[in-house]
């Protein structure tokens, strides 16, 4: 969170402050604006506002949050609210803790909630979520009263006291907000219900009183403003006290009648009653009680403050209060404060003569010059010659710095010093007031003739000795806390107190005056500070008051103090006008002259300045077409070195081309050469794949049919055995049933025996025929690998091998063989034969088909080399 300052004047951003963690709800300013407290609910903050920097921060712990903390009203003193209804007092300068409040009583505990304190910070009322309201006296350091508030009220909202112009302020008056929207306003010692303002339709949600207790600001519950007005609210506020002349009743003396003895006496005049005819009535006038009340009457300041208890009050104490001094000065001064002139003063702007102030006075803080800028603005506005008075900056300087935060207060200290304290000083103007500074003469030489003689044999006039400490009102050679004291003396006494002070200073400082004796001494002494006790000083100046003669006495010649006009600011015109006006024309003329110079040397300037730029633009130009002219001949150097290496590069690149070409061909050639010899291997190991594949089908086909043969050829071959053997048995049924008997046995025994032969001669033929197969076979293989060999060689073989096979003829013995039996075998040796000799010839002619597939098959790879 942070803070923002604004010039309510020209509604511009001065300031930042940065600090606040959590959301401000409370602002309270000190007396003199130099201070600030910011308030959130867990930190309170303590601002510089010269130079809007931090200057001390009040942490808490969380459990105990921070309700209120603000400044006593025209006192240095902090008051500190917490929530747990602790109320702490700070000084504002050192922090030190003044004093606790005790705790309320427990018979009428609240929490605290709101607060308001008189404008003299005496009393402080607090009040919360209850209809009893707590007045503490902070003098005493107690609760002194405790005020019941009606029924309907249940909690308060607000509390503000309603200032008086007759209570010098110890207000009597506490306005009250409760929770139902009504403000009421009570009488915190009669404890008596005065007025209300608000209603339960209309509520009150935030009030404001203005400074004087005129006008009541509330904002309504709906969104509306109303202004009250507390003189039409009621009569018994604004009251005036009882009035000083009263009449008196005089006893008679004479047989009168009682109309005749009555007599008023008023503040102006005495009336006297009307003396009958033929007697003679002694009148009496109460001079001492007139004059009493004359006095009393002039001594009467606003604010219920009385000037000749403050002259007692300061020359007992030789000051006034540091934190009363300003509320003080505003009521010794009888200040107006006249917003609406002001402003209009101000919205006119800064005045042409003070635009280059900064470079005549070179403050350091921006806001003081900018401040004293203003202020001096203000003054030229409002009278003319002010803008031609060059010694304005130097006595306008000290109040500016002391009443810097309120412009309207400090331009008004000015004017009401210049009205009163620096009379006659503009009658020669711009000369330095001759009329004053031989006043000043006149009273030293009646005072200390020696040191006015040592003046004049020095040649030392009362320019030198006079007029700077007047100008500067004596800022350069009193420091802060002895010019205020200067001060409290000079606003409390008739306006001829500051030139009798201007001899004091002399007369308390001439021993050292009485050492100087050159010019340039006596002027550094009358402009810087000095071992000097104001005290003896401010003591001479009342002596010399008492003293002078009434001849050359100031005061004869000075009118008394007069306060600016309410409303609107007195015209000033104590000055020579046509000298004013000659000059103002003059410094116009010359101000015109100037800016015509200005203009001119502005323009020559300007040319000069062109020539010059277009002088050194040439000098850049040449300067940079010279880099222009090297940066090229660098470039084509380079570009050649560039080319040289270029043109290496390409060398060298052409030779790695033409070996990398080489390799290529090489590769590549030898790429073609596994490439062929890849496609050669893949078209034989193909070939060799297909012939292996072509000889299992062929085989596969072979072996089928051959068997197929060979088993049509057993079945036949077994049909016709088994045919045979029924023919025989019928055979031998028939043509030897006669000597079946005799030789059954040794048929039996042949039959048996012709048998085991037949199955041992077909068991040799079939080891014969598979034999001959498997050869065959082999052979077929063989000659399916090797398809380019000879043939006939194969077939000789064959012969020879099958004349190797073991002939059934062989096997059979006629000698032991019935003749029967030997035709059926010879028969059967017939039938065999032929079945070998058709299997020979099927072989034979498997392998002539094998053998022109081979022979096709080796023509086959020259075709597809080719």
């Amino acid at each position: 969170m942070f803070l923002t300052c604004m010039e309510t004047v020209t509604k511009e951003l001065v300031s930042w402050m940065r600090g606040h963690e959590s959301s401000v709800f409370s602002i309270s300013v000190h007396a003199s604006g130099k201070y600030a407290i910011t308030t959130s609910s867990d930190t309170a903050q303590l601002w510089d506002l010269d130079t809007f920097q931090r200057k001390r921060k009040l942490n808490i712990r969380q459990s105990v949050g921070i309700q209120k903390v603000f400044f006593l009203p025209l006192s240095n003193t902090i008051l500190s609210c917490f929530k747990d209804n602790s109320i702490f007092a700070w000084e504002c300068d050192t922090l030190f803790c003044k004093y606790q409040l005790p705790a309320p009583p427990e018979s009428s505990s609240i929490l605290y909630k709101v607060f308001a304190v008189t404008r003299d910070g005496r009393i402080l009322a607090a009040g919360g979520k209850s209809n009893h309201l707590h007045l503490w006296c902070l003098e005493a350091r107690q609760l002194f009263r405790i005020i019941q508030m009606p029924t309907k009220v249940r909690a308060i909202r607000h509390l503000e006291f309603l200032p008086d112009s007759f209570d010098a302020g110890s207000n009597q008056v506490l306005g009250v907000l409760s929770q139902d929207g009504i403000m009421r306003f009570i009488n915190i010692q009669t404890c008596k219900l005065l007025f209300e303002i608000g209603s339960l339709d209309e509520g009150i949600s935030s009030s404001v009183i203005s400074p004087h207790g005129r006008y009541i600001a509330c904002i309504m519950e709906n969104g509306s403003l109303n202004i009250y007005s507390v003189q039409a609210l009621t009569q018994e506020i604004n009251k005036p006290p009882l009035p000083l002349v009263k009449v008196i009743e005089d006893l008679p003396k004479k047989k009168l009648s009682s109309s005749d003895l009555k007599m008023k006496v008023t503040s102006g005049r005495v009336q006297q009653p009307a003396k009958p005819r033929g007697s003679k009535i002694q009148t009496r006038i109460l001079k001492q009680d007139l004059t009493g009340d004359f006095e009393s009457k002039k001594n009467e300041l606003p604010d219920g403050l009385n000037k000749k208890r403050l002259q007692i009050l300061l020359k007992g104490y030789g000051e006034y209060p540091t934190k009363y001094r300003m509320f003080i000065w505003r009521s010794l001064l009888q200040l107006p404060e006249n917003h609406t002139a002001f402003s209009s003063l101000i919205d006119k702007g800064t005045h042409v003569t003070f635009l280059n102030l900064q470079k005549k006075y070179p403050i350091k803080s921006r806001k003081l010059l900018r401040v004293l800028q203003r202020t001096l603005s203000a003054l030229a506005h409002w009278s003319v010659i002010f803008s031609d008075t060059p010694y304005l900056p130097l006595l306008a300087f000290p109040f500016v710095k002391l009443f810097q935060n309120n412009q309207l207060i400090c331009f008004e200290v000015i004017a009401t010093l210049i009205i009163n304290w620096c009379q006659h000083w503009f009658e020669y103007f711009p000369n330095p007031p001759i009329n004053i500074l031989s006043m000043i003469e006149n009273v030293l030489a009646f005072h200390d003739k020696g040191l006015l003689q040592h003046f004049i044999d020095h040649d030392i006039t009362s320019q030198l000795y006079a007029w700077p400490l007047l100008e500067t009102v004596f800022s350069e050679v009193l420091t802060r806390e002895e010019w205020l004291k200067l001060f409290d003396n000079i606003f409390s006494n008739h306006p001829s107190f500051l030139l009798m002070t201007v001899v004091a200073y002399n007369i308390c400082s001439r021993v050292p005056l009485l050492n100087c004796n050159l010019k340039d001494d006596f002027e550094f002494f009358f402009h810087h500070r000095n071992n000097l006790d104001i005290n003896v000083v401010i003591r001479q100046v009342y002596h010399l008051m008492e003293t002078t003669p009434t001849d050359i006495h100031p005061d004869s010649m000075l009118n008394v103090f007069v306060a600016l006009t309410k409303g609107q600011y007195p015209v000033f015109n104590q000055y020579p006008k046509f000298i004013v006006d000659y000059q103002t024309q003059e410094r116009e003329r010359i101000r015109n002259d100037e800016l015509d110079y200005l203009r001119e040397r502005q323009t020559v300037e300007d040319m000069q300045a062109e020539v010059d730029q277009q002088r050194v633009e040439d000098e850049a130009w040449y300067q940079k077409q010279e880099l222009l002219r090297k940066a090229e001949e660098t470039r084509r150097e380079m570009l050649l070195q560039e080319e040289e290496k270029i043109i290496q590069q390409r060398q060298r690149l052409a030779a790695v081309k033409r070996e990398l070409q080489v390799k290529e061909m090489h590769l590549q050639d030898a790429a073609r050469r596994r490439f062929l010899k890849l496609q050669q291997d893949q078209q034989e190991m193909e070939l060799r794949r297909l012939d292996d594949e072509i000889g299992r089908k062929n085989l596969t086909e072979n072996q089928a049919a051959v068997a197929k043969e060979m088993r049509a050829d057993a079945d036949a071959y077994r049909r016709k055995v088994d045919l045979e053997e029924h023919m025989f048995h019928k055979l031998i049924e028939a043509g030897e049933t006669q000597s079946q008997k005799t030789q059954k046995w040794k048929e039996a025994e042949g039959k048996e025996f012709c048998l085991r032969s037949a199955k041992k001669a077909s068991a040799l033929s079939d080891a014969s025929r598979k034999w001959f197969l498997k050869q065959e076979i082999n052979a077929a293989v063989e000659h399916a690998e090797n398809p380019c060999h000879k043939e006939e060689p194969r077939f000789q073989n064959e012969q020879e091998d099958a004349s190797c096979l073991p002939r059934t003829s062989h096997l059979n013995d006629s000698s032991e063989m019935h003749p029967s039996t030997q035709i059926s075998l010879n028969r059967r040796a017939v039938e065999w034969d032929t079945t070998e000799q058709n299997l020979i010839q099927k072989v034979r002619n498997l392998r002539q088909r094998l053998t022109a597939q081979a022979r096709h098959r080796c023509q086959t790879p020259h075709l597809l080399a080719a």
